[in-house]
């Protein structure tokens, strides 16, 4: 066993030669000065000067750094009875501040039995004492300290969640810019420029910057001629579209803009889905922030019809898990056919709406070069959470910084 030296207490009590230096120095002092307050006052600017704490100039003491060193903790558990780090216990041996000593086993394991016992040491085992020990009552009805680990946040869990899904489903992932092009988040998928959810009230515009880059001059074309005057299948919208009003740079209000993006150059069949923030000019709420997450994904496929839709929309609802999926016809914008998948809450006893999806209207995909059927849909993330675990607010995801709800809240693997 290992006890402490007369030094070695000394410095317990006091604490470490270079401790007291550098607090006695201060900032800087005098290095005769210094000499007059302290005891092994070379032995104590040989270790600050190895620590890198001190630097001595003209005379003077001037104080580098000052930290916590391994040995003062070591010195306390070793007058404790417990064990440290044997490179700690090395250096406090060379400095002579603790020594190696023999004690016989069975004075150790008496007095291991002054008081009640807590623990079955191996020296009350070899030495049979443990028969006359007085152990400490072990109550299993006893709640211990509560811990609380590192765990994710709740709607880390569920992105992931969501994405395994689609990655399973064969789906690739892909990202796009939170500050978009109005091309991309309106015109792109056939949004007449006059549309009101491009009005200030429903879309923030961009100050810096103010106006984007529009992608190459064909797409451009080929979307204005189709807002213009349609093609053989379609009769447009009939107004003048503008290209500097499609280069203003908006928070984008939809992951749509990544889907529309995602169109360009890609080769059927394929199948794209994204995951991320959008933002809204709303007021903020119990129901309504101004930014929130979306889920979203596409199918490209020349035999894909509204029946794989469907399909798709319940195996993903069901991997997330719901197990009673219903359809009801729906409209939206860029989508034809649409529908508007629900889901059975139990708790509640009621079906909820959770999202929107359709077949991609030919006016969004032919421009875009794709002149295949493209199966979308997309819900929001925080809404199927909320209602899953009885949320009313929305605000609990983002800014309530509750520990004791996410501590609290309790989610399936």
């Amino acid at each position: 066993m290992y006890r402490l030296t007369e030094e070695g207490r000394n410095y317990l009590e006091k604490g470490l030669p270079e401790r007291r230096l550098v607090e006695i120095a201060g900032k800087e002092a005098p290095v005769e000065e210094v000499r007059e307050k302290i005891e092994n006052f070379d032995i104590a600017v040989n270790w600050a000067k190895k620590r890198g704490w001190i630097e001595i100039k003209n005379g003077k003491i001037i104080v580098k750094s000052r930290g916590v060193v391994p040995e003062e903790k070591a010195l306390r558990l070793l007058a404790e009875g417990k064990s440290v780090e044997e490179d700690v216990l090395r250096v406090l041996m060379k400095r002579k501040l603790v020594e190696k000593v023999k004690e016989d086993i069975v004075e150790r394991a008496k007095k291991q039995l002054k008081g009640e016992v807590t623990s079955l040491t191996p020296e009350l085992i070899k030495t049979g004492l443990w028969r006359d020990a007085r152990f400490k009552r072990y109550d299993p009805e006893k709640k211990g300290k509560v811990v609380h680990p590192g765990k994710r946040h709740i709607l880390s869990y569920f992105t992931e969640k969501i994405r395994r899904i689609f990655l399973d489903l064969g789906f690739e992932e892909r990202k796009g810019p939170f500050v978009e092009s109005s091309f991309w988040n309106f015109d792109a998928l056939y949004q007449p420029q006059d549309h009101p959810a491009r009005d200030l009230a429903d879309t923030f515009y961009m100050s810096v910057p103010k106006r984007t880059s529009l992608p190459e001059r064909k797409i451009v074309e080929a979307v204005k001629r189709m807002h213009e005057k349609g093609d053989s299948e379609s009769s447009g919208w009939g107004y003048k579209w503008s290209e500097d009003f499609a280069r203003r740079a908006v928070l984008r209000t939809h992951t749509t803009a990544v889907s529309a993006r995602s169109l360009v150059g890609i080769t059927p069949p394929a199948k794209v889905f994204t995951i991320d923030r959008v933002f809204r000019n709303e007021t903020i709420d119990y129901s309504h922030l101004p930014e929130f997450t979306q889920v979203e994904g596409i199918v490209i496929d020349e035999s894909v019809t509204f029946r794989d839709l469907l399909g798709y929309l319940k195996e993903f609802y069901q991997r997330l898990g719901f197990e009673r999926v219903r359809f009801r016809p729906a409209y939206f914008p860029y989508t034809e056919m649409s529908v508007e998948p629900e889901v059975y809450f139990e708790e509640k006893g009621e079906w909820l709406e959770l999202g929107g999806a359709g077949i991609f209207r030919p006016e969004v995909t032919r421009p875009l070069g794709v002149d295949v059927p493209v199966l979308a849909w997309g819900l929001g993330l925080e809404r199927p959470i909320m209602l899953a675990l009885g949320l009313k607010d929305l605000r609990n995801f983002y800014y309530s910084n509750d520990l004791g709800f996410l501590r609290s809240v309790e989610v399936k693997v």
